[in-house]
């Protein structure tokens, strides 16, 4: 797949003949510095443990605006036309290109318009109209935003920033790529989540033309892997549908021109499914406490999943983004918690008489868990007369503990069963 060198050739949909080298990588950087951070890169001793290699963490989450996406939205601004700058920008995003743009533009003292769905979370329109920009909420699909945006932009003249398929944002993303070699020069191995391609490309590019021996390892979720379909197509190719909750990484189809930067710089793609991705996040803020959305835990799930067969290598896990919807994050920490056998709700009977709960009560404490909720229901339908049902919330140490507690109980009597995880080891 790679080819070497540090040029990169590809063509645009008009079928013109365009080229991006490092050198164009270079020219991004010098133009951005000033208004991007240089993300910090961390060793991380746990997940090198965990993949018996040299794991750092570029952390992207921590950037201006939560990801890496200003860095490209800054350059495409930096090279418009006089004519085309005074007239602004639009862009269609609901997520973190949203955010880039508008800051971006911001920065360079032009107006931009965003349209975003109308379904787009409210944290991230706050946050967009925040960074300066006009937001237009219309549909609920990408389709019928376009369609608003080709509207206002045949009215206003305002160039439309696309998020992936533009050579300057292709090069703006790349200089996360010399960030990391001016950081760790030993790198042997980058692992980046794959979108639309946009960062994959102008990262690979960028690393392959200084050090051609690294790999690059590109990263989709399962149910959004476009790249990897078009590439064993050997084309461009589109997939039905991008459902993933690594919504920064759910394109059903990349352009011709990250396509074919892919293709010449990149060494492989692997997929990770929702459930690594989940327990990824959950990770990266438990044991490095960052908070990385779903697109830039993806290569870190793939490399504590052993979807790769490096060992004691040098890698640079690329953390993309931290805009992650706190009621997701949540619901990843419960999950989390309950598989990890850290989180149990059980139901158990009791005699419905004075001291019974209080006596349950008291075992708990005893076997050290910690009650988050109880419910005490004397009446309800299907349990005896004389009985009353109490549905727990516990929080436990373990898998281990979990089941000691369990067995405990109904060694002492008390009809006991797990409530809402029925397949729970431990219960039969």
């Amino acid at each position: 797949m790679p080819g070497g060198g540090c040029l990169g050739t590809a063509l645009n949909q008009g079928g013109k003949s365009v080229k991006i080298s490092v050198e164009h990588i270079k020219e991004a950087a010098a133009h951005i510095g000033a208004n991007i951070h240089c993300t910090p890169l961390f060793f991380s001793r746990t997940f090198s443990e965990i993949s018996d290699n040299m794991v750092y963490l570029k952390a992207e989450n921590l950037q201006r605006t939560g990801s890496f996406k200003i860095r490209g939205a800054l350059n495409k601004i930096y090279n418009l036309p006089r004519s085309e700058r005074e007239r602004g920008v639009i862009a269609i995003s609901a997520g973190n290109h949203a955010q880039g743009v508008a800051l971006a533009a911001t920065k360079a003292g032009i107006p931009s318009t965003i349209v975003m769905p109308e379904t787009a979370p409210i944290a991230k329109v706050v946050a967009t109209r925040g960074y300066g920009a006009e937001v237009k909420l219309y549909g609920n699909v990408f389709d019928e935003c376009a369609a608003l945006a080709q509207e206002i932009q045949a009215k206003s003249g305002a160039t439309l920033l696309h998020p992936f398929d533009d050579l300057h944002v292709i090069a703006g993303q790349g200089t996360v790529g010399l960030e990391i070699y001016s950081q760790l020069k030993e790198l042997e191995v980058v692992m980046v989540p794959v979108g639309g391609g946009g960062l994959i490309a102008g990262t690979a590019l960028a690393l392959k033309g200084l050090k051609p021996s690294l790999k690059i390892v590109g990263v989709e979720a399962e149910g959004a892997a476009s790249m990897k379909y078009s590439l064993t197509k050997g084309a461009v190719r589109g997939i039905d549908t991008a459902k993933t909750l690594a919504d920064g990484i759910a394109v059903k189809k990349p352009s011709v021109l990250t396509y074919d930067l892919v293709q010449r710089y990149v060494d492989g793609i692997v997929t990770v499914t929702e459930e690594e991705i989940a327990n990824a996040i959950l990770m990266l803020a438990e044991r490095a406490k960052l908070i990385v959305e779903g697109a830039g835990a993806a290569p870190l799930a793939a490399l504590l999943n052993g979807k790769l067969p490096y060992r004691g290598k040098r890698i640079v896990v690329l953390l993309s983004g931290g805009n992650i919807d706190v009621n997701i994050l949540a619901q990843i920490i419960e999950r989390g918690l309950v598989q990890a056998g850290r989180r149990i709700k059980i139901n158990t009977q009791l005699e419905d008489k004075p001291g019974q709960l209080h006596q349950l009560l008291g075992i708990l404490a005893e076997l050290g868990a910690n009650i988050i909720n109880i419910y005490h229901h004397r009446g309800k339908m299907g349990v005896e007369l004389g009985v009353a049902e109490v549905e727990l919330d516990l929080e436990t140490r373990d898998l281990e503990h979990t089941q000691r507690i369990y067995a405990y109980l109904n060694g002492r009597g008390y009809k006991t069963e797990y409530a809402g995880w029925k397949n729970r080891k431990g219960n039969g």
